[in-house]
């Protein structure tokens, strides 16, 4: 990519890395998270989905105001992580916990549906052939709903890859730390000169985005297939 400066290259790594981390750890909850309001009925299950979704519907800025007032050092949660040297705030990781914040809604929704799709009795019947819940889960379940697994992992990317409202609130915009594509963007449009490196970015985000898009499609539809089937 020599094409990109040294601070564009460095906004798009910054970018992968925030943004591949948030997917990766968010992963395991948004399954959690789905599998939980698509099988069970609870009181509070409206109220779970509602705080789950959230991040979607609320201006970005006041996710990231929450976790800055949440994770900042003069919390408690914030002290504790910064005397174990863990703190997010104004560091690449408080960007990728507020990616993967912003993306987790997608996540959730996608594998939910995967969730709803699946057939119940085709676990009822592994089940009587003496398969645990776990070995039921992981052979039956899981390849079943793998497409939506894998859309779900590929919007929440995509969302974290686009992020920028709640994340430039929490960690600022510090170039090498915290500057993402967004961020990056933002504050090459703010000096004289700095269209053409900004173009260069927005080049790289909507191509991004329609790749992202293409495969959600194409999961989607191959999950469509395999319910069909």
């Amino acid at each position: 990519m020599s094409w990109l400066g040294p601070q564009e290259w460095q906004a798009v790594a910054l970018s992968l890395r925030v943004a591949t981390t948030a997917t990766l750890a968010s992963l395991p909850i948004a399954i959690a998270m789905a599998w939980l309001l698509a099988r069970r009925r609870f009181p509070g299950h409206a109220l779970l989905s509602a705080v789950i979704h959230l991040p979607l519907v609320m201006p970005p800025v006041v996710t990231g105001y929450l976790l800055l007032m949440s994770f900042s050092r003069n919390s408690a949660l914030g002290g504790f992580l910064d005397r174990i040297g863990l703190s997010p705030a104004f560091h690449w990781t408080g960007a990728a916990l507020a990616a993967g914040i912003m993306g987790f809604p997608l996540m959730v929704r996608a594998i939910r549906l995967g969730f709803e799709a699946v057939d119940p009795r085709l676990e009822q019947a592994a089940g009587t052939l003496g398969a645990g819940r776990a070995a039921v889960f992981l052979t039956v379940t899981l390849p079943l709903i793998l497409p939506a697994v894998l859309a779900g992992l590929v919007l929440g990317f995509a969302k974290a890859m686009g992020e920028f409202g709640a994340t430039i609130t929490f960690v600022a915009n510090i170039p090498g730390q915290t500057q993402t594509v967004p961020s990056a963007i933002y504050a090459f449009l703010q000096v004289p000169g700095g269209e053409g490196a900004a173009l260069r970015l927005v080049a790289i985000s909507i191509t991004i985005a329609v790749l992202a898009v293409v495969l959600s499609e194409v999961m989607a539809r191959r999950a469509g297939q395999r319910r069909a089937a």
